[in-house]
């Protein structure tokens, strides 16, 4: 899978993902300040996720001090369903039941070892092929693309 990773400072965490994604077979590219300084969180979001709407990459992972504003930022783009997780359960849930394509996480608050167990839960799941959940995703992209022209 072609995976984005960008984040607005280029902390220990990051690259470890960077990294355990390599490890699982992904074809990683980095944005932001994996890559140069400055990195504006608003501008590495917006990079990575109009390039993943795109289709240049099947899924992307973000990060900045919070996970907010990165997310923030991301969902700004049509056809982006960015998540921040702060765990593996909320990550699983975020591909399951939203179907999301970018993974948001915090540079403050995330750990090595649960950014692994998020890892694992957002790579190890896909969007549920339940009525419900389809439907609920079907409105979406219908309120998405009303809202969004």
């Amino acid at each position: 899978m072609k995976i984005a990773i960008g984040s607005d400072m280029k902390m220990h965490v990051a690259l470890v993902v960077v990294e355990e994604l390599k490890k699982m077979g992904h074809d990683v590219t980095t944005f932001g300040a994996l890559v140069k300084t400055p990195a504006p969180w608003p501008e590495v979001a917006i990079e990575v996720a109009e390039k993943t709407s795109a289709g240049k990459f099947d899924q992307a992972v973000l990060f900045c001090w919070t996970g907010t504003g990165i997310s923030m930022a991301a969902n700004k783009v049509k056809g982006i369903r960015a998540a921040l997780c702060h765990d593996a359960e909320t990550a699983a849930g975020a591909r399951k039941w939203n179907d999301a394509n970018i993974l948001c996480m915090s540079l403050r608050a995330t750990s090595e070892v649960v950014a692994k167990e998020i890892l694992e839960a957002w790579f190890g799941n896909g969007p549920s092929e339940e009525k419900e959940d389809m439907d609920c995703l079907y409105f979406l992209k219908e309120t998405e693309d009303r809202l969004m022209k």
